[in-house]
């Protein structure tokens, strides 16, 4: 927190190296929550890309006190929100399936295991309903209380917090549907 508030100091003075470590440091946490929600890779990236742009841009009106990470997840979901609001209104296909981003420490065997749990995360993620599947999201990825969820969504912690129950219980049910067929029950 306290190197987050330095480097919110540095970027206002004009540090592009300051806003280069706050990209560094959030862009991962910010692509998995928006892969989450848009299931899109590509489009998840898109996401986190306009944050930081955004963030270049108006950044210099932020407060060194606050937290910088909830702040960037509040963006990203809002960002998606809206995306998400206007591919309803214009009525526009399904979403693709995700793809994860290669890391150099695992065999090829565990990332066609990973690979497999992905596409089934994501298949089931895509089946819930989108309010559901952000609560989730923000909750699970971007460690987002239940309160500050509310706060984003306009809606009561009961809701969210049922949102989220009813979001994990058909996860739940998904996945052990999807795990038995492939075990061939």
């Amino acid at each position: 927190m306290i190197e987050d508030q330095l480097l919110i100091c540095k970027f206002k003075l004009g540090s592009g190296d300051a806003l280069r470590r706050i990209y560094e440091k959030y862009k991962n946490d910010l692509l998995k929550l928006a892969v989450s929600l848009v299931n899109d890779v590509n489009a998840a990236e898109d996401v986190v890309q306009d944050v930081f742009v955004s963030f270049a841009q108006t950044g210099s009106r932020i407060r060194p006190t606050g937290n910088l990470r909830k702040y960037l997840v509040t963006c990203a979901a809002n960002r998606i929100r809206n995306r998400h609001r206007d591919q309803t209104r214009h009525q526009t296909s399904g979403i693709e399936k995700a793809a994860g981003a290669p890391c150099e420490h695992r065999s090829p065997e565990q990332w066609a295991i990973l690979s497999e749990e992905l596409a089934l995360l994501s298949s089931a993620m895509a089946r819930i309903p989108y309010e559901q599947r952000e609560v989730v999201s923000l909750h699970v990825e971007g460690a987002m209380t239940f309160r500050e969820i509310a706060a984003i969504q306009n809606a009561s912690i009961n809701t969210v917090q049922g949102r989220y129950r009813y979001g994990t219980a058909k996860l739940r049910s998904l996945l052990n549907g999807e795990l038995r067929h492939e075990a061939g029950e």
